[in-house]
């Protein structure tokens, strides 16, 4: 059959809104109203007479309806400042109300599991050949002179946003989405990551970990939020204090942007709690037991990681050595940091705004954390260069194994079957970082879910206070 048009990102937030203004009094949209609201069109000033009524028909198959009415806990939020999303995520039912990964999936057009190795190749090669060009280019072409910093830096602009899309098709090897010949995957992920100065298997076992513990605030790998009155977010709370909330907040983008995915890779800074300090260079490091990082085979497959990663260094001493380290820092290093720049953009906005809860517990489960993930509007180039990595996000933690090609068409099945639990913000990601950076600085628990402030809370406030890291 033949596969449905891509649905904009106007369409995908239409989508995602429905039922939203109804979630505040317990209610869903009606299949009429629906109509209603798509006639209207997004962003019409027209108004819409929108009946409700409470939902009675089985959410999936054979499920128990979402009492999206009654959420766990029963806490009020309106302190809480609102993103595009409108507390959409706040309103979600407990883990037992979900649709299991099962049914989910069973809405998903078969075609979108399916894995092209040539099409997939496709995408590598152009991805590597505009990188390689754009070099090849800026050296030819702009002079080696510090009086052109500013052609430079647009270079390591230009050249590390396309870059991007090898990491993403890295990515893509590390899920077991590029290819089903195993061994074609694997090289080219680690060749493509290694390059770029990534340990390909430590990471792969990493962001595994990341996708199966997805918002669970101790065992989250990746941007796990600190919790209020915890050593790290006092010292955070500390210098927003010192500076106020726009220098604080600038500061803290420069910093995270800059330097948080390498400060990840050799501690775990942002990783789950229960890991302790890990380092994706040496298995040894972190908790070792159950919660341990790099358990098993991984050990072995850490060193493999290293081997590429050493080769690359090595080699671009050795260009220094031949050429000049200001050559290698304009060619190479502008680069590597764009790229790693877009890396940290994409992980932290797909996971974390204002109004997006964390849970651990009993309150988490899989596909409950997995509907934490926000798809946002990149626009079409960007979503050319790297694959919409940032736009089909969702139907990437319900599914990881789907290529890329296909993963708009899973959106808009995920989307369609479940509006109430797909998110979009709409929000433009330049305000939607911003917000972020300044007032998601930590979080606390109110009832079942930990949220995020901007503030100091109490221990009497927070009722994960107790909760301790095992």
């Amino acid at each position: 059959r033949a596969p449905p048009s891509s649905p904009s990102n106007q369409q995908m937030a239409a989508i995602a809104s429905v039922g939203v203004p109804a979630l505040r009094t317990g209610a869903v949209l009606t299949a009429s109203s629906r109509g209603a609201v798509a006639r209207a069109g997004v962003g019409s000033r027209q108004r819409v007479s929108i009946p409700v009524q409470r939902l009675v028909k089985p959410f999936g198959t054979g499920r128990r309806a979402p009492g999206f009415g009654v959420r766990a806990g029963a806490v009020a939020y309106d302190d809480l400042t609102p993103s595009g999303l409108h507390g959409k995520a706040m309103q979600f039912p407990s883990k037992d109300d979900f649709p299991t990964r099962a049914e989910v999936l069973s809405n998903v057009p078969e075609e979108c599991f399916v894995k092209d190795t040539a099409k997939s190749l496709m995408y590598a090669a152009i991805s590597t050949a505009m990188t390689v060009g754009c070099g090849v280019l800026a050296y030819l072409f702009i002079p080696m002179q510090l009086s052109f910093w500013p052609v430079w830096l647009a270079y390591a602009a230009v050249t590390g946003t396309v870059a991007t899309g090898c990491w993403v098709i890295a990515h893509e090897c590390g899920h077991n989405a590029f290819s089903d010949n195993r061994l074609i995957q694997d090289s080219v992920g680690y060749v493509l990551h290694s390059l770029l100065l990534v340990p390909y298997f430590s990471w792969q076992r990493s962001h595994a970990v990341h996708h199966s513990r997805t918002n669970h605030v101790l065992e989250g790998e990746t941007h796990v939020p600190a919790r209020v009155n915890q050593p790290d977010s006092d010292v955070v709370f500390k210098l927003r204090d010192l500076l106020g909330e726009g220098p604080f907040t600038a500061l803290n983008l420069a910093g995270v942007f800059l330097l948080g995915w390498p400060i990840y890779l050799l501690t775990g800074a942002s990783g789950g709690p229960v890991r302790g300090a890990t380092n994706h260079f040496n298995p040894n490091a972190g908790v070792a037991g159950k919660h341990a990082l790099f358990p098993g085979k991984w050990q072995s497959k850490v060193w493999q990681s290293d081997v590429g990663c050493v080769a690359v260094v090595a080699g671009l001493v050795a260009w220094a050595v031949a050429s000049s380290p200001m050559t290698v820092a304009a060619l190479y290093l502008g680069p590597y940091l764009c790229c790693n720049f877009w890396l940290v953009l994409y992980t932290w906005l797909q996971h974390t705004d204002v109004d997006v809860p964390h849970f651990e517990g009993d309150d988490w489960n899989l596909v409950k954390g997995g509907f934490m993930t926000i798809d946002r509007p990149y626009g079409p180039v960007l979503d050319f260069l790297h694959h919409k990595i940032g736009s089909t996000h969702v139907a990437h933690h319900i599914n990881h194994t789907i290529p890329h090609y296909h993963a708009r068409e899973a959106t808009a099945a995920i989307a369609k079957a479940y509006p109430e639990l797909y998110l979009y913000d709409p929000t433009p990601i330049a305000a939607a970082t911003w917000r972020v950076g300044s007032k998601c600085i930590a979080v606390y628990k109110r009832g079942n879910e930990w949220v995020f402030t901007d503030k100091r809370v109490s221990a009497k406030h927070d009722d994960g206070a107790r909760v301790a890291v095992a």
